[in-house]
C-alpha cells in the first residue's frame, strides 16, 4: 500500500515535493525534530538519497523532500501532472526500506487522460 500518492504540481517539479502532514508518520524519525535523509529505491532498484525537512519550532510543520529531489525529477524528465508513489516495506533482515514508482501523465490536446508506468 502507498504511504504517500501525489500528482505532480509546479513547485514539486522545480523546488521541492510537499508531503502533507500526516503521511509524516510513515517517514523515517526525524533529526534533530526536524530532518531526515533516508534511501530510495525506483523501479529500476537505483538508489535516492532524498532529504525530508520540517519547519523548527512551528506548529504548521510543513513537511517536504528537499535535497536529491530535484535530481531525481530531472533524471526521470518529471512534469506538472506526473504521479509519484511511495511505498514502506521491509528488507530480508527486517530493516525498513522506502520505494518510489512514477506514472507519466498521458495527455491528449493538453488534457490529462490517464497515467502511464514509468519506462
Amino acid at each position: 500500500m502507498a504511504i504517500l500518492v501525489s500528482t505532480l504540481k509546479k513547485t514539486d517539479v522545480e523546488k521541492r515535493l510537499t508531503i502533507p502532514s500526516k503521511s509524516l508518520k510513515y517517514f523515517p524519525p526525524l533529526r534533530d525534530k526536524h530532518t531526515v535523509d533516508f534511501p530510495v529505491e525506483d523501479e529500476s532498484g537505483r538508489l535516492w538519497k532524498f532529504q525530508l525537512y520540517t519547519r523548527k519550532n512551528n506548529k504548521y510543520l510543513k513537511p517536504v523532500l528537499t535535497k536529491g529531489w530535484r535530481e531525481f525529477v530531472c533524471s526521470k524528465e518529471l512534469r506538472v501532472g506526473d504521479k509519484v508513489a511511495f511505498y514502506m516495506g521491509e528488507k530480508n533482515d527486517g530493516a525498513t526500506m522506502y520505494r518510489v514508482k512514477v506514472k507519466k501523465a498521458a495527455k491528449i490536446f493538453g488534457a490529462i487522460v490517464a497515467h502511464k508506468a514509468d519506462c
